[in-house]
């Protein structure tokens, strides 16, 4: 049930990849009647109440005439929406539906009960507005893409219906709904908010979690194949550095390598490794802990009130909950863990292919210069890392203002998002790399000595990328395996307890 308080990561995933959308909750179609009285209690009394009856942002001094209430709300649309772009894949367009259908019903924002149920019946029907992914400062919150979203409601815009593009007036005729004439409040209610950072950072998240417990899979497949020291996992050694991710990680790797026949044994010739091995649990749990922190933030925000003005108990209050601060920093630290993932991981990928290092025949090549074997994925995981590392730098240390200076400070949070995403992607390309490389390594070490999890591993691997025993191009092997690993169906399930998933 949508009720404003109980959204979970995983719910907005489910949702945004098709599958049906809950209910309005009893309780917050009750809240939201309520609140939607105290809107028509102070129209009725008269007194200026922004967006309701007067302009916005720097305009918020000039009153409206009673008579041109519902066309201020169709006007707000119309000239937000003004964003640019591509647009958003539909799985974000639905995470946002189902974050602004939340944030309505927690019963502050004085919209209809049947805007929250319209949006709602949006979502079952596939209706799904385009929208532009760029234009938004992230205060007061995310304007242009939540505009280009509501014209769609009142049946302008363009929508996505059935693999085609119609005008949003169209696209509900088609799909059994009528367009909905707004209510004074309701225009600002749509658009007021921080639903498109979070829907975006709220799905990266996702793949975050599962790219964290891939990073931790590959990291075990390189280690058996680097004939590496299980030693820097052991829970003894977690217990006197007690952070949580650290511990988290180091048995996660600890159980995948159960059974190996392929590691170094204490007390021989090896007596430590690289650190992008040896430090892994270190880097891999610095990242599990930063991406907690973020979920907690995204969560929050997922079941909070963000627009403005604000219905309480009381009377109404212009505050600022549509400011994207929060959110916008905790995806700049998400983008930054998951650069780190992929930073270490092409670093293995590095080692497995140098035959100083690896002890391994140069590249990975049965017949090495005559072949050039996987020189080049290495090539592409640097690029990716170099992209990364331009991407991780912080989105919500700027700020532009914009309406003649009532908006005088944005948090960026959109692109912060924007940004998250788009290393999420690049990282699932790296793992992929390093996968592909440690799978191909272990043929020279003999597979049938790879702990039985690692083994489960290998072979889905296999099933993407065959071993490489003369050149070909591994372009489309590598996509592939990113594109499962971000759909959280790598690896298969069983081979990692707690992912993937939410």
């Amino acid at each position: 049930m949508i009720d404003g308080t109980s959204l979970g990561l995983a719910d907005v995933w489910r949702v945004a990849q098709g599958g049906e959308p809950p209910d309005l909750a009893p309780e917050a179609r009750a809240r939201l009647a309520r609140s939607r009285r105290s809107v028509e209690e102070a129209l009725a009394s008269g007194r200026a109440v922004y967006g309701v009856n007067t302009g916005f942002g720097r305009l918020a001094e000039v009153r409206v005439g009673e008579g041109d209430l519902e066309a201020l709300q169709l006007n707000l649309l119309r000239s937000h929406a003004a964003g640019v772009g591509e647009p958003f894949p539909s799985e974000v367009v639905r995470a946002m539906m189902l974050l602004r259908a939340n944030a309505l019903a927690v019963g502050a924002s004085g919209v209809r009960p049947e805007l929250v149920e319209f949006l709602i019946a949006m979502l079952r029907a596939g209706v799904h507005p385009r929208v532009p992914s760029q234009g938004s400062l992230g205060a007061s919150g995310d304007l242009a893409p939540l505009a280009h979203l509501a014209l769609v409601v009142v049946g302008e815009g363009e929508a996505d219906y059935r693999g085609r593009v119609l005008p949003g007036d169209l696209a509900l005729r088609e799909a059994g709904l009528a367009p909905l004439r707004l209510a004074p409040k309701e225009g600002l209610a749509l658009i007021n908010g921080t639903q498109a950072m979070t829907a975006q950072g709220a799905l990266a998240l996702v793949r975050a979690k599962a790219l964290a417990a891939v990073a931790d899979l590959a990291l075990a497949l390189s280690l058996q194949a680097l004939a590496g020291l299980a030693d820097p996992f052991r829970p003894e050694v977690q217990a006197l550095r007690p952070h949580p991710g650290q511990a988290r990680s180091a048995g996660r790797i600890l159980r995948l390598l159960e059974g190996s026949r392929l590691l170094s044994q204490p007390g021989g010739a090896r007596v430590q490794d690289a650190y992008s091995l040896r430090a892994a649990a270190c880097v891999h749990g610095a990242s599990l802990d930063a991406i907690a922190f973020a979920e907690r933030v995204v969560v929050t925000e997922m079941n909070s009130a963000t627009d403005n003005p604000l219905l309480l108990e009381d009377g109404v209050v212009s505050a600022a909950n549509f400011h994207g601060q929060p959110v916008a920093l905790a995806l700049d630290l998400l983008g930054l863990a998951v650069h780190e993932l992929g930073d270490i991981s092409e670093r293995r990928t590095f080692r497995l292919l140098d035959p100083n290092l690896s002890g391994l025949p140069p590249f990975l090549a049965e017949r090495s210069g005559l072949f050039s074997g996987l020189m080049i994925p290495q090539y592409v995981a640097a690029s990716l890392v170099a992209e990364n590392r331009l991407l991780a730098s912080p989105a919500s240390a700027d700020s532009i203002p914009s309406s003649a200076d009532q908006e005088d400070h944005v948090s960026m949070g959109a692109l912060a998002a924007r940004k998250a995403d788009r290393i999420v992607r690049n990282v699932a390309r790296i793992l992929a790399i390093e996968l592909i490389t440690a799978c191909q390594a272990v043929e020279f070490r003999g597979r049938e000595g790879l702990s039985p999890l690692c083994l489960e591993a290998y072979r889905a691997v296999r099933r993407i990328s065959p071993p490489v025993r003369e050149d070909r191009s591994l372009s489309g092997e590598i996509e592939r395996l990113a594109e499962e690993i971000l759909a959280l169906r790598f690896p298969p399930a069983g081979v990692i307890e707690d992912a993937p998933g939410a």
